[in-house]
């Protein structure tokens, strides 16, 4: 392990000895931003597969509302039918899952490459850089206690927390009006029922966002910066990769245009 630790210690000083010529001091927090991009990248074509599935779930809907209306009272049956319906349309109910499951790798490599005082039984060289001032190896706690909420170093954790901030609004909204515009039928257990809790689940679904907030105030600033990195990336590959799906107001407008009687013509 610690072989694999130095040789992720070195991957990071070596680019940032690559982004020194432009970002000077705050090159390894800008290595670390890097890094965070091409991890994205490596799992990109994975987010792309998720939204096809996520547009295939959307569509199925109404098929696993009959299904499980015409089998309810056979929970064996009902389950069977839907999974021969996800396998027919190609859909994996886990496919959402792996962008997530592949980025925690990298994300703990960071918090405890910055977490560990020696790697490889020599001093950790990359906790004496810093961004602004800040340590890279540094809490929010560490900031407060070195000049307060508004001191140098704070003031690095109030950009990040606006950042987290307005991206976990923007995804609030966008993900309000899809789950407006594309009620997901209730998942059923193995009797047909309805999950207890799963309604309240989709109430809190839109609010996971703002809980960033909490990991970038206790992680050390280089895996804080990781997180809100990966954040924004996200936000904006969904907000392009879910372009074509309806939202609510879309789905309003459409949905009254339609029902609108035509104009008579005047002559």
């Amino acid at each position: 392990m610690s072989a694999f630790m130095s040789a992720f210690a070195s991957l990071v000083g070596s680019l940032a000895d690559l982004l020194q010529p432009f970002f000077q001091t705050a090159s390894t927090a800008a290595a670390i931003v890097l890094f965070t991009a091409l991890v994205r990248l490596a799992v990109h074509p994975l987010s792309r597969a998720a939204a096809r599935g996520q547009k295939a779930r959307s569509r199925l809907q109404p098929q696993i509302a009959e299904l499980r209306k015409k089998h309810g009272k056979n929970p064996e049956r009902m389950q069977k039918a839907i999974m021969e319906l996800h396998a027919a349309e190609k859909v994996s109910p886990l496919s959402g899952c792996l962008p997530s499951l592949l980025q925690m790798p990298a994300f703990f490599l960071l918090y405890h490459l910055f977490s560990s005082g020696s790697i490889g039984g020599e001093p950790n060289a990359l906790l004496s850089h810093d961004l602004l001032g800040a340590p890279l190896g540094g809490r929010w706690h560490d900031a407060l206690a070195n000049g307060g909420v508004f001191g140098g170093q704070g003031w690095v954790y109030l950009g990040l927390f606006a950042i987290v901030t307005a991206v976990a609004t923007f995804n609030y909204g966008r993900t309000k009006r899809q789950l407006a515009a594309n009620p997901m039928t209730p998942a059923a257990g193995p009797d047909g029922q309805a999950v207890p809790g799963m309604g309240a689940m989709a109430k809190v679904m839109p609010l996971m966002s703002f809980f960033t907030l909490i990991t970038v105030a206790v992680v050390p600033l280089a895996a804080a910066l990781y997180v809100v990195t990966t954040t924004t990336w996200t936000a904006v590959e969904r907000a392009w990769l879910y372009r074509d799906m309806p939202v609510a107001g879309s789905a309003m407008a459409t949905a009254a245009s339609s029902a609108r009687p035509p104009r008579r013509s005047s002559v």
